[in-house]
């Protein structure tokens, strides 16, 4: 019976097997076969010059060749990338005026930074971070653009859907996540189950793997923090996604419970539009009022 060469896997139990396994071996010919998935990857690697090993002998250019046609390519990409970024900046420059002669240097360690993004999504925030960065100097730091080179699109969609649930205090300096209030213990309230509040930001699509993910990339701290303790009567302004929300305390001894958004979290937040979400910000008003009479006029 004859054995079809083209999809035979040999099993080598060679002693010069160094831990003595048997060892997968497919034929040359395997390289032949084009799936979709095949054709996929082999697209990719001649993007990147590493096809060669995918071909046959015959076909594959000197080493030497291979590894120059690799360092063009790489090259070539980076400038359509970084082009790319330029030509978006532009556009977001149109409504913006720069007073300040920006800072070249910083300018330099950008576009070292920029280049590798081919994400057009991803583009368009670097786009956005240089545009602020022309119009007012000073506001992203380089640590700041080193933590966001190493952010996936999937992490840059988790920071906004941190930020659409964040709240900002006057200055917008300072952003937290609400994730409670409560009452300290007396003997007046000590079995009231609504001493308590919790915010269920799970809910609305934050779990705490999300929140650990978020302190995994420096956006916010993992440990959540509290407010002093506050006073009846004491009032707090903060914005949530550019609308206002006072707190007057109705009660003495409040603290509320959050997570805090570190300063490179706070600079890269500035790239995330407002978008209110109307269905948390109800919630939200509806967990504090325990605690808080509530305004959101301006």
């Amino acid at each position: 019976m004859k054995t079809d060469k083209a999809s035979a896997i040999v099993i080598d139990q060679s002693v010069d097997n160094e831990n003595n396994l048997p060892v997968e071996k497919r034929d040359q010919q395997d390289k032949n076969t084009e799936s979709p998935a095949h054709k996929q990857f082999f697209k990719m690697t001649q993007q990147f010059g590493l096809e060669a090993p995918l071909l046959p002998i015959e076909k594959q250019m000197p080493l030497e060749d291979r590894s120059n046609k690799r360092e063009r390519l790489a090259s070539l990409r980076k400038q359509e990338n970084i082009e790319a970024i330029m030509e978006k900046t532009f556009a977001f420059c149109a409504s913006k005026s720069i007073d300040k002669r920006p800072d070249l240097d910083w300018f330099s360690h950008y576009i070292t930074l920029a280049e590798d993004v081919s994400n057009k999504t991803m583009q368009d925030l670097w786009a956005k971070i240089l545009a602020k960065e022309l119009s007012r100097p000073g506001v992203y730091s380089l640590k700041a653009l080193k933590v966001f080179r190493d952010m996936s699109i999937v992490d840059a969609k988790l920071l906004a859907k941190a930020c659409s649930l964040a709240i900002k205090d006057q200055s917008k300096k300072n952003i937290r996540i609400l994730s409670g209030t409560y009452q300290q213990p007396g003997l007046l309230n000590f079995f009231n189950k609504d001493r308590q509040q919790h915010i269920n930001l799970s809910h609305f699509g934050l779990n705490y793997a999300d929140i650990l993910s978020l302190a995994d990339n420096n956006l916010i701290f993992k440990q959540e923090s509290e407010s002093n303790i506050m006073a009846s009567g004491e009032t707090l302004n903060f914005y949530y996604n550019g609308l206002p929300l006072k707190l007057s305390c109705k009660k003495s001894n409040i603290a509320i419970q959050f997570y805090k958004f570190t300063s490179i979290g706070t600079e890269l937040a500035n790239l995330i539009t407002d978008k209110p979400n109307d269905e948390f910000f109800s919630s939200l008003k509806q967990q504090l009022k325990y605690h808080f009479d509530i305004s959101t006029s301006g």
